[in-house]
């Protein structure tokens, strides 16, 4: 048990660390599909990652190829969590300001809660399923500009992160219930390259062929690739192994509002009403399906967490 105890509180300082590395690189990533079409930028942010994170695995002698069930895993997670997820934001920031874009991609709970409880089969009472209501209304209230005559060029940008948040949403609840054979770090560069892989294709038919890329284009790859990329999903896979989506939710709420800072500091971005009201909301809404909202556990879920202790206790990994 005491090594339960310590792997969630490892979990939880991975989180905070992927917080900071996302909540920062959501003004790179914006610099970096202004000077590199956004597929394009996509492909070669997974590209570097995949080669990052075969070199640390061979480093550490444990670049091994994974067993035939983790495959599932990394289908699932290369083609959601990151070659759409990446695919579709990058397409929406070259319209859209980086802190209203974070805020809208990260309402993740708004889907990991119906999710949670259709595949996962958790329990979650009345106040959860409110806090998905007021979700909806927080992600409606970030929309809104996009509804108005003048600006409705931009409701297109705003479906690809409402899209980009569903799809994140499928990984992180496969994720949690994922009998893992492999570590998530040796799973991470074959996600990784899955992703960069898929990725080609869509960047020759939508961007045309490879670009030249500039200074900026390349110091925001170089910051994006290995740390927001390498580092950062793998450990938010690895957080998700003793975490449940929820919690991985709630941690993930604080990139949005760390992403709305930095833009507002270093790109001037406007702090505008119904931002700032849609991400209370959506604040509100994570509370409600998370602290207040989960407090039952599904009998298939605690029956995994028997199964980890008795993996842990018998010196196997989970």
């Amino acid at each position: 048990m005491n090594d339960i105890c310590r792997s969630e509180r490892r979990a939880r300082w991975l989180l905070a660390l992927v917080v900071l590395i996302w909540g920062a690189s959501w003004p790179v990533i914006k610099i970096g599909v202004t000077t590199v079409p956004p597929i394009w930028f996509a492909c070669l942010r997974y590209g570097a990652a995949t080669v990052c994170l075969f070199v640390v695995l061979a480093l550490r002698r444990e670049l091994a190829w994974p067993a035939p069930s983790d495959w599932k895993l990394i289908l699932v997670s290369g083609v959601l969590q990151m070659a759409a997820y990446s695919a579709l934001t990058g397409l929406a920031l070259t319209r859209l300001a980086p802190g209203r874009a974070s805020a809208l991609a990260y309402s993740t709970p708004v889907w990991v809660v119906p999710l949670s409880i259709w595949w996962l089969h958790e329990e979650v009472p009345w106040r959860g399923r409110v806090g998905v209501v007021i979700g909806v209304a927080g992600v409606a209230a970030i929309v809104s500009p996009g509804l108005q005559p003048g600006l409705r060029d931009q409701l297109v940008p705003y479906l690809l992160l409402m899209g980009a948040a569903a799809v994140w949403a499928v990984s992180i609840v496969f994720v949690r219930g994922h009998p893992f054979q492999s570590s998530a770090l040796v799973l991470a560069p074959w996600q990784t390259l899955v992703a960069a892989l898929l990725l080609v294709p869509f960047a020759l038919t939508l961007n045309g062929r490879f670009p030249e890329v500039d200074f900026r284009g390349i110091a925001s790859l170089a910051y994006v690739g290995p740390m927001a990329t390498a580092l950062a999903y793998w450990a938010v896979v690895e957080a998700g192994r003793y975490l449940r989506p929820a919690v991985v939710s709630v941690a993930l709420l604080g990139v949005p509002i760390l992403g709305l800072l930095i833009s507002a500091l270093t790109l001037h971005e406007t702090v505008t009403a119904s931002l700032g009201f849609g991400i209370v909301l959506i604040g509100a809404s994570v509370l409600l399906t998370t602290i207040v909202g989960q407090t039952a556990v599904s009998d298939a879920s605690m029956r995994r967490e028997v199964q980890q202790v008795d993996r842990f206790r018998r010196g196997r990994r989970p």
